[in-house]
């Protein structure tokens, strides 16, 4: 899955972490609808796994990302706007 990260750029995600990317897409989720919810470290954790795991495409890649995180610095209304009704990662 080609994944974006907001200011960042794009990551090619093996199918084999998208499982362990929609656990920390469910955690940040969580901690956003928490009022004593850690958002800022889940959305670390999230982005930091993608970074780790992804690989980056050719610079003259054209592929469109599947789906766009927020940007490291992202504030909650950031991340809130972005949500869809499966977090920010489909499945």
């Amino acid at each position: 899955m080609l994944i974006r990260i907001l200011g960042e750029g794009q990551f090619e995600v093996p199918d084999d972490q998208l499982d362990e990317i929609n656990r920390l897409d469910g955690e940040l989720e969580s901690a956003l609808r928490s009022p004593d919810g850690d958002v800022r470290g889940a959305l670390d954790a999230l982005l930091e796994r993608v970074r780790s795991v992804g690989v980056r495409p050719p610079e003259d890649s054209l592929e469109e990302s599947a789906v766009i995180l927020p940007f490291a610095d992202a504030t909650e209304e950031d991340i809130l706007a972005m949500l869809n009704e499966d977090g920010l990662i489909p499945g």
